[in-house]
């Protein structure tokens, strides 16, 4: 076979030698599949005196991304290194000069994706990343193609292995937060900064593509409501255990009232739904779409090899494309919609509050909540000797009563904190 594709490559750490790897490993198959050999022929990296182990010619490395994408030897443009600025510059300037851009950068496609698809199809050419959203889970592809001819309801996803990680330990083994964080790190399952993480930013980087795809709508990381776990406390995951939910920080978006809402949070989360049994630092997203109904996609969401195979998916598609001339599935906004504000989300709450241990101050927490029109539909009174607790779950209520009613809380005498506030997500999800 005569036909070569040649690769740049931007970026070699832990993606990027997961793509070299596969590459080398799978040659055969990927000619045989692709219809072409694919050649890496150029490889950008930060740091050109460490020694990589890679089947790799030294004279392919460079510190320049510029001359990666400029290369006339670079037919297609892999892009691995991350972050939002440079990576940005160098996909607009790939395709600005007719070559397929494959990128895993979930950060950059949160904040510019709408643009860069936009910029893709002025060009004429492919922009993939499958590998932006949920590792090796295929999604990406199934969201653009399998269900184009469907109409999508509502996309939820537990997408951040880290806090499904800690989540699971907290539950599982009573250990508490900041003790399974420094485990995560030791593991490799966090970063040393792991802010992205746990403060909720990372999947709502994932849920607002898969929601540009759902909803054929522009939907940037800024318009999602993010919530992180670090207030998630052990009591909080004894309650859920009790009332048969379990705790996980999920991404939803859903098409409501001719609107599109999207938010990321943890939540108690039923025991019947097909999530709350993804454990560990595994993902999974559930898809409901009016012909095809509830799906499923479920694996590993992170690491070289795993994120790596969904680059080389990428990279067999848009070079088939290129010998063929043609393009792969294209995004649309074609029915652009509004984003709803999180203050109307309506669903149910999970409210703990610390209290004196005296009488009448249930009546004034009642009192407090019907006030707001939030209706109580459990509660109960745990401790003595001078304090307790009270867990309250409520019926469905706007957000903005519920806000309102925690801040009326917070000034009454009696009620010392609101330790804990989390939104109850029922196995039909609400809106």
């Amino acid at each position: 076979m005569d036909r070569v594709i040649r690769l740049g490559l931007l970026g070699c750490g832990t993606v990027g030698s997961g793509v070299v790897a596969i590459l080398a490993r799978e040659s055969d198959d990927i000619t045989e599949r692709t219809g072409a050999k694919l050649e890496i022929t150029r490889v950008a990296v930060r740091d050109l005196t460490r020694r990589r182990m890679l089947p790799l010619d030294d004279a392919v490395f460079t510190d320049d991304p510029a001359a990666v994408v400029e290369a006339d030897d670079v037919d297609v443009v892999v892009e691995v290194m991350g972050g939002r600025d440079d990576a940005g510059r160098m996909i607009r300037r790939a395709l600005q000069l007719g070559k397929p851009v494959v990128t895993a950068n979930k950060e950059l496609l949160a904040h510019e994706g709408p643009e860069l698809y936009q910029a893709a199809g002025a060009a004429g050419v492919d922009l993939a990343y499958e590998a932006a959203v949920a590792g090796a889970i295929p999604i990406i592809k199934p969201m653009k193609e399998s269900l184009a001819g469907d109409r999508v309801t509502r996309v939820v996803g537990i997408l951040n292995g880290t806090t499904n990680y800690i989540l699971t330990r907290m539950a599982e083994e009573g250990v508490d937060f900041r003790a399974v964080l420094s485990e995560a790190q030791a593991l490799g399952f966090a970063e040393s900064d792991p802010s992205a993480d746990i403060g909720g930013h990372d999947a709502a980087a994932k849920t607002a593509i898969l929601a540009s795809l759902a909803f054929d709508t522009a939907v940037h990381a800024d318009d999602v409501f993010t919530e992180g776990i670090e207030g998630v406390s052990l009591t909080d995951l004894r309650v859920a255990d009790r009332l048969g939910y379990v705790v996980k920080l999920i991404g939803i978006a859903s098409e409501v009232d001719d609107r599109v809402a999207v938010r990321v949070h943890p939540a108690f989360l039923a025991k019947t739904h097909p999530l709350a049994s993804v454990r560990g630092s595994f993902n999974a997203i559930y898809v409901e779409a009016d012909a095809a109904g509830e799906l499923m996609f479920y694996g590993r969401g992170a690491g070289g090899e795993p994120t790596g195979s969904a680059v080389v998916g990428d990279i067999i598609d848009v070079s088939r494309n290129l010998l063929q001339t043609a393009r792969g599935a294209v995004e649309s906004q074609h029915r652009a919609k509004p984003i709803r504000p999180m203050e109307e989300l309506a669903t149910q709450y999970y409210v703990l509050l610390d209290v004196e241990d005296e009488p009448g101050v249930l009546a004034q927490v009642a009192t407090t909540f019907g006030d707001h029109g939030v209706s109580i539909a459990q509660v109960w009174q745990e401790g003595s000797g001078g304090s307790a607790q009270l867990v309250l779950i409520t019926h469905r209520a706007r957000e903005a009563d519920l806000r309102g009613t925690v801040t009326a809380l917070g000034r009454i005498g009696s009620i010392r904190s609101v330790a804990s506030v989390l939104r109850v997500e029922a196995e039909v999800f609400e809106s």
